[in-house]
């Protein structure tokens, strides 16, 4: 397959971008917030692609996979897994940087589901043969997900920061809440101090994001706590589909409790420490000017547009912003 060719509907999609940015501004500011809210909608799937692909995996296999298959279906899991994020990669629609902060938290991922399996944290029921003790090897790319929005949603929404907590902190703080995933089942659970950590380091803490041109913000902790939501409903999802079980599912499914939001929201710190060892913060400069936008629909690519640029009209054409 030639993966050129998949820059032609980029391009049109480019195109067709500029044009309804062009026709929002004549509309008016309401306008303008909805395909703004359109656009942020976009950007956001781009980054969950990985991550809701394999959702999509976990329940279309349980529902439609044949049992009687030569491939069972969690090495079926494994290898569609491995062909998302080859195709990711080639398409471009994923960078190599990124593509190192999955492989990354796929072994720490993977390493903790061998201890969490053996001390029967939670099982996986079905048979595979690529696996490691009591984990299916797919079970690391759903980690890596994890890492994947969030350096992709770095990229596609051009993160900025306001009052960032020190890296070398953050990475202690990254290291004490991975030990303590382990450590809880023989010590005494630290949790409640990791969450005032966080709260101490994380909470001053503004991320800027882009959805266009403008720069917009939200507390960082916040988007941690809603980045951990959904990967609690996400985990709900997983259980319903019988990839997985807790213990107290093995007699039929129940909603995953509420509290392991807490556990969710620990682990976007170990994977949110590791995407900034690829990214790096900035910080957003007073009066820091746009960088350099396309001056016409035919100089921009979706790709492009997928990094942070939009295109816009050219000169002495209103913008489409409010």
């Amino acid at each position: 397959m030639n993966f050129k060719s998949i820059a032609l509907p980029w391009h049109r999609i480019s195109c067709l971008d500029w044009q309804l940015g062009k026709r929002a501004h004549r509309r008016g500011r309401v306008a303008v917030f909805a395909y703004e809210f359109v656009c942020f909608g976009i950007k956001q799937a781009s980054a969950c692609l990985f991550g809701g692909l394999m959702v999509a995996l976990l329940v279309a296999t349980w529902r439609w996979y044949p049992a009687d298959a030569p491939l069972v279906r969690y090495d079926f899991l494994t290898l569609a897994a491995l062909a998302i994020q080859l195709v990711l990669l080639a398409t471009r629609l994923e960078s190599v940087e990124e593509a190192k902060v999955i492989l990354l938290f796929h072994l720490v991922g993977t390493v903790m589901e061998v201890f969490k399996t053996s001390v029967g944290s939670w099982a996986y029921p079905e048979p595979s043969l690529l696996r490691i003790g009591g984990v299916p090897l797919f079970t690391g790319f759903m980690y890596g997900s994890i890492g994947s929005y969030i350096a992709s949603a770095w990229r596609l929404f051009d993160f900025r920061f306001t009052r960032h907590p020190p890296l070398r902190a953050t990475g202690v703080l990254a290291c004490a809440i991975y030990v303590n995933f382990f450590s809880h089942h023989f010590l005494p659970d630290m949790r409640p101090l990791l969450f005032a950590v966080v709260a101490w380091l994380f909470g001053p803490c503004w991320v800027h994001y882009r959805i266009r041109r403008v720069h917009r913000r939200m507390p960082l902790l916040l988007g941690f706590i809603l980045v951990a939501l959904f990967i609690w409903l996400a985990e709900n999802i997983g259980t319903y589909s019988k990839t997985w079980l807790y213990p107290a599912q093995r007699q039929g499914w129940q909603l995953v409790p509420p509290g392991k939001l807490g556990a969710w929201l620990l682990l976007m710190n170990i994977s949110y420490v590791m995407v900034c060892m690829v990214r790096r913060p900035v910080s957003l400069k007073p009066h820091q000017p746009a960088r350099q936008w396309p001056q016409t629909p035919g100089s921009a690519t979706l790709s492009g547009w997928l990094r942070g640029y939009s295109p816009r009209p050219p000169p002495r054409s209103p913008p489409a912003e409010a």
